[in-house]
């Protein structure tokens, strides 16, 4: 079964107090929508882009007191991590959905990719309107495409070459109250078409 259908009940997981209470109500409640999205997109960017992909659910291992805000599952073609590649992610903060391409600042190679993407600018050109763009992977505010084109989109990569901290990402963000009426098939079709119209630009990425 493939069905994924997102809850009030998800959302506000990230309102309940407390680091243990916190992550058992992640580990029941979203983990297991994480773990079948783990499966079917794992499968999908290794029919689609030619190498083995794996999924890669945080684990927010590090945390010993302050509780998650947001959580994730990620994409890579690396089964021991994806911090330091280019990686896809489907996520949750309290206020929205996220679908979403990052380069983030672990990345090694960050600065050749930021390069290939100032190179291919217009390739952000075939992405629709409500795309939005980041540069900080921490936070859940993003600028719509629309509006950050073509200079603030340079920007955010130029900043992704040179500085050591920078990151970048592009993707779709879906308002809670909007996810939550979804259907299951038209959140794994969004999900997919958002995925479709991300592959050239992570393509570009990684010079391919």
């Amino acid at each position: 079964m493939n069905n994924v259908q997102w809850t009030t009940e998800d959302f506000q997981v990230f309102l309940i107090n407390g680091l243990d209470e916190r992550m058992e109500a992640l580990t029941q409640i979203i983990r297991p929508k994480f773990q079948t999205l783990g499966e079917v997109f794992s499968a999908y960017f290794s029919a689609n882009t030619g190498d083995e992909f794996f999924p890669h659910i945080a684990k927010h291992a590090r945390r010993t007191v302050n509780p998650p805000k947001d959580s994730w599952v990620a994409f890579a073609p690396y089964k021991r991590g994806y911090k330091s590649l280019p990686h896809f992610q489907i996520g949750l903060w309290e206020s929205h959905l996220f679908i979403v391409l990052a380069i983030i600042y672990e990345a090694p190679e960050k600065g050749e990719m930021a390069e290939r993407l100032l190179a291919h600018l217009d390739a952000f050109d075939e992405l629709s309107e409500n795309f939005v763009i980041s540069g900080d992977h921490m936070s859940p505010s993003a600028v719509p495409l629309d509006e950050a084109r073509h200079e603030q989109l340079n920007q955010l990569l130029v900043r992704l070459r040179d500085v050591k901290k920078g990151e970048f990402l592009v993707g779709r963000h879906i308002p809670a109250e909007e996810a939550i009426k979804l259907s299951s098939d038209e959140f794994m079709r969004l999900a997919e078409e958002t995925f479709d119209n991300l592959l050239p630009i992570y393509h570009h990425m990684i010079g391919k």
